[in-house]
């Protein structure tokens, strides 16, 4: 999966456009992702990207940075082996793009806006 392009509340991914925040996985996108708290991710915001245990999990946390990742999530991937990258969405999108060129599992979860 390809990300060609994305702005605050859009995202085209393999030439399809997006306009809620999304999961990439490998195989597909999930375009109907939220979070119980819409700025903070935890644990039962992310349960199938955690039942696949990929290799490494990108977390776009936002143009302006404003979605927190838990501390205990944190914690839970370290346990589990995730490597976890969080950054700002755009820069979640060019590193997305870059480590699907690596052959590690990588799955990449998006906040499109705030």
């Amino acid at each position: 999966m390809h990300i060609d392009s994305s702005s605050f509340g859009n995202i085209r991914i393999n030439g399809c456009d997006y306009s809620s925040d999304v999961i990439i996985y490998p195989d597909r996108v999930d375009s109907r992702w939220w979070r119980m708290e819409g700025h903070r991710l935890q644990e039962n915001d992310i349960k199938e990207i955690l039942r696949m245990a990929p290799q490494i999990l990108i977390v776009g946390t936002g143009q302006d940075d404003r979605m927190k990742i838990d501390p205990q999530l944190k914690t839970l991937l370290e346990q589990k082996g995730i490597e976890l990258f969080a950054a700002i969405t755009p820069e979640a999108c060019k590193l997305h793009n870059k480590l699907m060129k690596s052959n590690k599992s990588v799955v990449t979860a998006l906040h499109l806006t705030c």
